[in-house]
């Protein structure tokens, strides 16, 4: 006679498979608590065999012991590194989390843009305003070309910048420009690479012998 899966009693964590639920029936039938607690440390190294890929740590020990409580339901009165969780708590639906409800002004940008521009704006040193600025124009540029995949002027993100601090941040593109401050890596290396291949104009000099007349 074939024992067949749907004649036998539902699986409680399926994940762990039929035998692990036999040894933790076995184990809860275990008079000797000293006994009952041992065969239980030896059983939870025995599951994290099932998992070998899952990483060491206090987290996943403690998920490895609440999953012996749960198959065992709740019954399993043993020695163990964590209390046996709340059987309340098993099933409970999450709360309901709400949708952000901040209008982004721009969605290339992100919120986290709008925050750096906020904290900008409360500063009053002169020096650090430039290297906030500095430092969000080069954050924008790189958003902006991976939304757009295109070159973004350095006068379009100032704009930018002025329009989301609501004019408290004002700077002066042709400062920005000097300066280079929202020049990015991508920016610096297309320079580089159009000085290498842009002919000199400056005197040539030749070396060798005098050619005699």
């Amino acid at each position: 006679m074939y024992e067949y899966n749907t004649n036998k009693s539902d699986l409680i964590l399926r994940e762990y498979g039929r035998n692990i639920q036999k040894l933790v029936n076995y184990l809860i039938s275990i008079e000797d608590r000293d006994k009952r607690t041992e065969s239980a440390h030896t059983l939870i190294e025995l599951m994290k065999q099932i998992n070998p890929r899952m990483k060491e740590g206090s987290e996943y020990n403690q998920k490895l012991w609440d999953d012996l409580y749960i198959m065992s339901n709740f019954r399993l009165d043993v020695d163990s590194p964590f209390p046996m969780p709340e059987k309340e708590l098993l099933g409970k639906k999450p709360q309901h989390v709400r949708y952000n409800q901040n209008r982004i002004r721009y969605k290339h940008y992100g919120r986290n843009i709008e925050l750096l521009i906020e904290k900008a704006r409360g500063l009053s040193d002169e020096q650090e305003i430039e290297a906030s600025v500095g430092s969000i124009g080069k954050l924008m540029k790189t958003f902006y070309s991976a939304w757009n995949r295109e070159v973004v002027d350095d006068e379009v993100i100032l704009e930018n910048i002025q329009e989301i601090s609501g004019g408290k941040i004002k700077k002066d593109i042709k400062e920005i420009r000097d300066k280079n401050l929202f020049d990015t890596y991508r920016d610096k290396s297309r320079s580089q690479k159009t000085r290498k291949t842009t002919p000199s104009t400056g005197r040539q000099t030749t070396t060798g012998k005098r050619r005699r007349s």
